[in-house]
């Protein structure tokens, strides 16, 4: 018996071959952001060009508009980065191996790390804020994705006796959330203080105001 070309079942593409091309595509994405980041921390978000990009990142600048319509949209991939480290906080205080103080002290200087690359970094993230719908409108989803993991942190800490119950978990990550950027945005626009010196004083105030103890 002869079987016609039309009865074969020939697979456009193996399985494999195309999880190789998503990962090499996730690398390529990741490079220009990098890439991008970079620069925005040495020269400032407004002042780099998508050119000074992708010299940088060794791609074509067809290459970049595949993966971003503007150099703005490159800062969406900040979101992922962002909601990633908050997921890692709610696992460590799901974990129960370290005390909440610990576990949201070491969350609030990872999630300043990328803003906190320069000071021109996080003044160009604020200015594009402001200025760009797509980039608020991102922001915002970060902010609101990211409180809800936080507030299972904080219920976490109140489970555990580690934090006060007579606020809710939501109350409580508004002050942390508008505590990170105030230290953020104050840091990026003085000269005379690093932002750790900025970070540690910030977060003590706050678990002093949030912790069982504070609640006596």
């Amino acid at each position: 018996m002869t079987i016609g070309p039309h009865l074969l079942h020939v697979p456009s593409e193996r399985p494999e071959s195309s999880s190789r091309r998503e990962r090499k595509r996730a690398e390529t994405r990741q490079r220009i952001f990098r890439a991008a980041m970079e620069l925005f921390a040495k020269h400032g978000f407004l002042a780099t060009t998508v050119e000074e990009i992708t010299e940088a990142a060794d791609v074509g600048k067809g290459t970049f508009f595949n993966y971003f319509p503007s150099k703005e949209h490159v800062l969406g991939v900040l979101h992922e980065v962002q909601l990633a480290k908050v997921a890692e906080a709610r696992k460590a205080a799901e974990k129960g191996d370290q005390p909440i103080r610990e576990v949201l002290h070491k969350f609030m200087y990872r999630i300043a790390e990328e803003p906190g690359r320069s000071q021109q970094l996080a003044r160009g993230l604020v200015v594009t804020m402001i200025s760009s719908e797509y980039i608020r409108d991102i922001f915002i989803e970060t902010l609101t994705r990211g409180a809800q993991m936080l507030s299972e942190v904080l219920k976490r800490g109140q489970e555990r006796g580690e934090i006060r119950t007579d606020l809710t978990p939501e109350e409580m990550v508004r002050i942390f959330q508008q505590n990170i950027l105030g230290a953020l945005v104050h840091w990026s626009i003085t000269s005379t203080s690093t932002l750790q010196e900025r970070l540690d004083p910030t977060f003590e105030i706050f678990w002093s105001g949030i912790s069982r103890q504070a609640a006596r």
